[in-house]
């Protein structure tokens, strides 16, 4: 008998739960100790929401067959965190400035600065957004949880037969 987080429903569960903390915990950290986001600290809160519908849809609809769709919809989007996290920790975050960036026109074409600036209008450059949490930077974190949220969509994928 396979251990409970070898179960589809399971992994999406936890991949739901990861997404959704990982943005709670990223509003805390802005409203609570006045951590503000830059376009790719925004761009991330989206991705981690896209991920975390994907597995709720997933969740919701107790088909093996959507669940691995979902699976694979919720890894695209995981490896666009990955990327994201990488690219801001890496590049953005030595840049004084994230205007016109990818993240910034992504979020501006969306219409989410608009629809709910408090969740996704930035509010720092990247230089000023580029902070550690423990003394880890802000981005890795993130980064961490897209890798969990990855390794459960595969695992997902590889445990809901059709």
């Amino acid at each position: 008998m396979p251990g409970p987080l070898r179960r589809p429903a399971a992994l999406l569960a936890l991949i739901v739960l990861v997404s959704v903390a990982a943005v709670a915990v990223a509003l805390v950290s802005q409203y609570q100790y006045d951590m503000q986001p830059c376009p790719w600290c925004t761009l991330q809160r989206l991705i981690f929401l896209v991920v975390g519908g994907f597995a709720l849809l997933g969740l919701l609809i107790p088909s093996n067959g959507v669940r691995r769709v979902m699976a694979a919809g919720g890894l695209m989007f995981s490896i666009a965190g990955i990327a994201a996290a990488l690219w801001q920790h890496f590049v953005a975050a030595s840049s004084d400035s994230c205007n016109l960036t990818l993240a910034d026109r992504i979020m501006k074409t969306l219409g989410l600065f608009d629809l709910a600036p408090s969740v996704f209008a930035p509010m720092a450059s990247c230089a000023e957004a580029s902070v550690k949490l423990l003394g880890i930077p802000y981005a890795f974190w993130s980064l961490t949880l897209f890798v969990v949220c990855a390794i459960g969509c595969v695992q997902v994928m590889r445990t809901a037969r059709i």
